[in-house]
């Protein structure tokens, strides 16, 4: 797949989606994901799996959920450049420079950057609130931004590029 093509959209004509929308989004993310996944967990390890103490439970635990949530977000982003939750509100994501498709490496760069941002008490994530850009600290480490078609935003979108 090609990678940073000329953005497809004029930034004049998008907004920064802010903490709220962006929560939204992950919340439909987070029920899509455990919808697959607990139904698997429950046949793999039974009743008693979600009554352990246990961080993870087994290799196939970690698997189903860790690895493929990670796999699964991240080919959605490189496809789709957007969750299905950021679908869901018309988002996407795109490079911080040029606004067009970001690179592999970035998508890979930025969902292991969400450990950075969880860590302090999720202030990477709450960074959003306060950003001009709307930026968690995982979208400054991976060089993105996550923008949708204006629709009432209150900051207009510029990228690096065009300034």
């Amino acid at each position: 797949m090609k990678n940073n093509p000329a953005p497809t959209e004029n930034p004049q004509e998008l907004e920064y989606v802010g903490f709220w929308l962006r929560l939204g989004a992950s919340l439909i993310d987070t029920v899509l994901v455990a919808g697959v996944i607990y139904p698997i967990l429950y046949g793999l390890y039974g009743k008693e799996y979600f009554a352990s103490e246990h961080l993870v439970a087994g290799v196939g635990d970690f698997i189903m959920s860790h690895v493929f949530p990670a796999i699964a977000i991240i080919i959605f982003w490189i496809y789709k450049s957007a969750s299905p939750g950021k679908m869901a509100i018309h988002a996407k994501i795109v490079d911080a420079k040029t606004g067009g498709h970001p690179s592999t490496k970035q998508f890979i760069g930025r969902y292991l950057a969400y450990y950075v941002s969880t860590i302090p008490l999720c202030l990477g994530f709450l960074w959003i609130v306060w950003d001009p850009r709307k930026q968690g600290w995982h979208d400054k480490l991976a060089g993105t931004v996550v923008v949708r078609p204006k629709g009432g935003g209150k900051k207009k979108v510029a990228f690096e590029n065009d300034e």
